[in-house]
C-alpha cells in the first residue's frame, strides 16, 4: 500500500520541493498551506506522516501539532517539523509538542528521505 505524506507549509515553493522529494520515492503527497487546513486534511486523508513548517500565519506548526496530538484518531501520526527554526530550544520545544524530529531549512533530499524511511518505512 502506498504511503501517504501530508506536507504543510505556507510557502508554495517549499511545498513543491517537498512534493518532488516525496514523489521521487513513489509516496503519495497531500498538501495544506495552514495549520487549520492541515488538521482538516489529516482527518480526511489519514496520512502515514506529516511534514510541517513551524512558522505559518494563523495557527503555527507548534499549535497545529498540539491540536493533532489531542485528537485520539490522529495522535499516532508521526509529525516532523521542517523549519528555518534551528536553535536547541526549538528542537526541545518540537519534541515537547509531540514531534518526532525537526529538520532545519535549508535541507537536503536525503534529510527528508531519511526521516520518512525511519518513521514509515
Amino acid at each position: 500500500m502506498t504511503k501517504k505524506i501530508l506536507c504543510v507549509d505556507d510557502n508554495p515553493a517549499d511545498l513543491k520541493n517537498l512534493q518532488r522529494i516525496i514523489a521521487s520515492q513513489n509516496f503519495l503527497s497531500v498538501t495544506a498551506s495552514s495549520g487549520a487546513e492541515a488538521i482538516a486534511k489529516a482527518r480526511a486523508e489519514r496520512p502515514n506522516l506529516i511534514l510541517m513548517d513551524i512558522i505559518m500565519d494563523g495557527m503555527d506548526g507548534f499549535n497545529t501539532c498540539r491540536e493533532l496530538r489531542k485528537d485520539a484518531e490522529l495522535s499516532a501520526i508521526p509529525i516532523v517539523f521542517v523549519s528555518s527554526k534551528n536553535q536547541k530550544a526549538d528542537h526541545m520545544w518540537a519534541a515537547k509538542q509531540g514531534a518526532k524530529a525537526l529538520i532545519s531549512k535549508p535541507y537536503t533530499d536525503a534529510d527528508i528521505l531519511n526521516q520518512i524511511t525511519a518513521l514509515v518505512g
